[in-house]
């Protein structure tokens, strides 16, 4: 066989492939968009959206290569954040308001924890299959990741008091509670909204005041009230081990933790360990709503406001005992109803 005729039976066969890529790429783009009813406003938009979710794709298959060998902790999967760069999944999905000053502002009028006398904390925690957890609920494109963490904590608490499970307004407090500093879409702060809901008299229900994912006027209604608070509590900073002692003893917990671009937003499976973690960087509040061990590791039992279709449906598994990796145990606290 000559030289030429090989070349040009190679160069057939890497445009062969070249296009079998590109149709599988194309179907799993189209598969994407059905799934997650994505419509994009023009089709420049759209090429670029496809452009940024292939770029994703490749990174999550390198990651999760590495996942196979052993050489990271957990795995990446394709959801429906996919499409997004990294900076602007942090700017739109993130969103808890936090310096120095506003954390000494909001913690202020909280009390203090007391760990509980003669208490052997079991291996393992998990209210979901207590009844004190609702569902896992989206912010979507609003900075409210704030209200969700506190709705969690209240709904919980709420629970472990009444015995019935009432998903609470996260609209409530973007709507309402601009006055004790929170900026609804644009960030806020868990304690803050604690303080809202006591002075309010109440928050109302998901039901009579449904999420809508944009800052609205106030239409509370004291009519359809879901739960009331009394106060709220504040745990030590950086004390994990306080952590798993409220979180075994008093219930679902509201935390801050530092999401870092790129890692966090494709999380699927596994125990998230990043390296790149700074428990002084603060940006997304989320609910721990239990602790265990796997495969030698401790972990933190997590749910999320992105979703289901985000990390292990709705949830994410953080390391425990692990230098208070992500700030986890940074900004914990809970209301008193």
């Amino acid at each position: 066989m000559s030289n030429s005729l090989l070349l040009i039976q190679l160069t057939m066969l890497v445009l062969a492939h070249a296009t079998f890529i590109d149709q599988l790429l194309d179907k799993e783009w189209r598969e994407f968009t059905k799934e997650h009813r994505k419509n994009y406003q023009d089709e420049d938009v759209e090429q670029l959206r496809y452009m940024i979710f292939n770029e994703n794709r490749i990174k999550i298959t390198e990651h999760n290569r590495r996942f196979a060998n052993g050489e990271v902790s957990y795995k990446m999967a394709i959801n429906e954040y996919s499409d997004l760069m990294s900076h602007e999944f942090i700017e739109m999905m993130t969103g808890l308001s936090y310096n120095e000053y506003e954390e000494m502002i909001a913690f202020e009028e909280g009390l203090t924890f007391i760990s509980p006398d003669h208490v052997t904390l079991p291996n393992s925690v998990d209210w979901r299959s207590e009844g004190a957890v609702t569902g896992v609920k989206n912010q979507k494109s609003c900075g409210s990741c704030w209200a969700f963490s506190t709705t969690g904590s209240l709904e919980g608490q709420h629970f472990r008091k009444t015995g019935k499970l009432v998903s609470l307004s996260e609209q409530n407090l973007v709507d309402c509670s601009g006055s004790y500093g929170n900026k609804g879409c644009s960030g806020g702060f868990m304690t803050w909204a604690f303080k809202y809901i006591k002075d309010n008299g109440g928050i109302d229900t998901e039901v009579s005041y449904p999420y809508k994912a944009v800052n609205d006027k106030c239409k509370f209604n004291r009519a359809t009230i879901g739960a009331t608070v009394t106060g709220f509590v504040v745990l030590p900073s950086g004390d994990e081990r306080k952590l798993a002692e409220a979180v075994a003893t008093i219930g679902p917990i509201s935390v801050g933790i530092h999401v870092v671009a790129g890692s966090f937003q494709h999380y699927h499976s596994g125990i998230y360990i990043e390296p790149k973690c700074n428990p002084k960087i603060i940006n997304h509040a989320v609910l721990v709503v239990g602790y265990g061990s796997e495969g030698g590791r401790d972990f933190w039992l997590v749910k999320n406001s992105w979703g289901s279709s985000w990390g292990d449906k709705g949830y994410i598994k953080m390391l425990r005992n692990g230098n208070n990796q992500c700030g986890i145990s940074s900004l914990a606290s809970y209301p008193t109803v």
